[in-house]
């Protein structure tokens, strides 16, 4: 029996497929990704845009693929799960599943109330509080690494509270925009920051302590702007303000000591998956010391139609669910053009234009990411698709990791607050007009809000002085360290 499974298991396993042929010529192997844009590009300018509807786009630019291939659709399907296979990939998911159980944790034991909590304590108005919602909102992404999320939480509660203490509600919903990219750009925990760190074969906390010049650099003169142009009429509903401060309580903010623990973790060099667990177990216990009940983190009961599995730890992992769908099939559709050799004739065209000249090499992957981001509005996945341009640029101008992921997580985690038709400017919108029904607050459309994300567009600019001067430039080290230009001997 042992040998006929041995027999069965050689029979059907299949070898990993070297090349792949299209009709037309390698180019063609570019239209499931070409397919997965434009259909991204159409759900923007409509309004419908989600992560599902995001994964049926690739799958169905993924058939298309299989119509077009030459090769047998044997070795094409072999192909794609070879692309899924990638470690990348994998250590990405991972990750993100760790994060997503601390960054529910921190929310449902009530971080954000207490951040917002002290907010009113300060008494800040006008300029002074949108400057201060910056800090808070950056504070609170940086945490839990998740810039949707602090849009949602801060929408909810500083937006109406800010507007009635005389914020301009423009700028005051840039503020919030501008700290969830901070946080994105910057948190251990973020799934950009994990995406570049591992696209670039880079380690996480080398990563953050390498990108925190440029998010500081783009910080400070974000929040003296928010300061001096934040303010405006306001709202004359003293009501509405006491209400608001009766939602929160400064419970929530013992759950900094969490997230400072894996902040101090990360940055000494522990492994990310260490951090989080011990930031996990540090959370949960704290659900116990303040009283929340344990129910909050796990929670499994009969339903109607079967088991139940509720609470932060369930929905930390299921918020990344369909991005984990969402980014096997893109590194599939990227692993085609490898296959294909269409990335060989990208990267031919790229070292002619680039002519052993760095600046050049920084610009064009500065160029790819956004032009990238233009179009895919989920900048996690429009990371993962950049991802395989930059390393292949990157690794040819022998580009430090760290300075690779720096180029690839800034530019994605700008441009993906700042566009109108961008995940996370729709979620700011669409957060707003709930609370606009609700508190008889004005609103903000997604055009007005975007040239304000200070932040973001601050990035942009850092970066780009970055890929043009040379500033924070670091080649790759023989022994794998970081090499200052006048010391390096390529």
């Amino acid at each position: 029996m042992g040998n006929n499974n041995e027999e069965l298991n050689e029979a059907t396993a299949s070898k990993k497929v070297e090349k792949l042929e299209f009709r037309g010529g390698p180019f063609v192997a570019t239209i499931p990704l070409v397919f997965f844009i434009i259909w991204a590009v159409v759900l923007s300018v409509t309004g419908l845009v989600t992560e599902q509807a995001l994964i049926l786009g690739m799958v169905i630019g993924l058939i298309i693929g299989l119509l077009l291939t030459k090769s047998k659709w044997g070795d094409y399907a072999q192909g794609l799960f070879d692309g899924m296979a990638q470690p990348i990939g994998v250590v990405a998911i991972i990750a993100w599943f760790w994060a997503g159980m601390f960054a529910t944790l921190l929310q449902a034991g009530g971080l954000v109330d207490g951040l917002i909590w002290f907010g009113f304590q300060t008494g800040f108005e006008g300029g002074l509080f949108v400057g201060l919602t910056f800090i808070l909102a950056s504070l609170f992404s940086s945490a839990v690494g998740t810039g949707y999320g602090t849009v949602a939480a801060f929408g909810i509660l500083m937006y109406p509270a800010g507007v009635v203490l005389g914020a301009d509600p423009t700028i005051l919903l840039a503020a919030i925009l501008s700290g969830a990219v901070f946080g994105d750009n910057l948190a251990p925990v973020s799934d950009t920051t994990i995406v570049s760190a591992t696209t670039q074969e880079a380690d996480v906390p080398g990563v953050v302590r390498s990108r925190f010049k440029y998010s500081i650099a783009a910080a400070i003169p974000a929040l003296i702007l928010f300061v001096i142009f934040g303010g405006g009429s306001g709202v004359d509903n003293t009501s509405l303000l006491t209400q608001l401060e009766n939602e929160v309580t400064a419970d929530g903010l013992v759950f900094l000591i969490p997230f400072a623990l894996v902040l101090f973790l990360a940055l000494r060099g522990h492994h990310l998956l260490t951090s989080l667990t011990w930031g996990i177990i540090a959370s949960i216990a704290l659900f116990f010391v303040i009283g929340v009940p344990f129910s909050e983190v796990i929670h499994i009961y009969e339903g109607d139609n079967g088991a139940v599995v509720e609470g932060a730890l369930m929905g930390g992992l299921s918020g990344y669910f369909n991005m984990a769908i969402l980014i096997l099939f893109i590194l599939s559709a990227s692993y085609l053009l490898e296959l294909a050799g269409t990335m060989e004739r990208i990267m031919d065209f790229f070292v002619k234009l680039i002519n052993d000249v760095t600046r050049r090499a920084e610009l064009s992957i500065f160029a790819i990411v956004a032009f990238l981001n233009s179009f895919i509005t989920i900048n996690t996945a429009a990371e993962i698709a950049a991802a395989p341009f930059v390393s292949k640029i990157g690794k040819n101008s022998n580009l430090h990791p760290y300075r690779r992921a720096n180029f690839l997580d800034t530019v994605s985690s700008a441009l993906g607050y700042i566009f109108p038709w961008s995940g996370g400017v729709l979620l700011a919108y669409t957060t707003i007009q709930g609370v606009t029904e609700n508190y008889d607050v004005p609103g903000v459309s997604p055009t007005q809000v975007f040239p304000f994300v200070f932040q973001g567009w601050g990035l942009l600019i850092v970066m780009l002085i970055a890929a043009i001067t040379g500033w924070g430039l670091r080649y790759h080290g023989k022994n794998g360290e970081e090499v200052k230009p006048e010391d390096y001997k390529g």
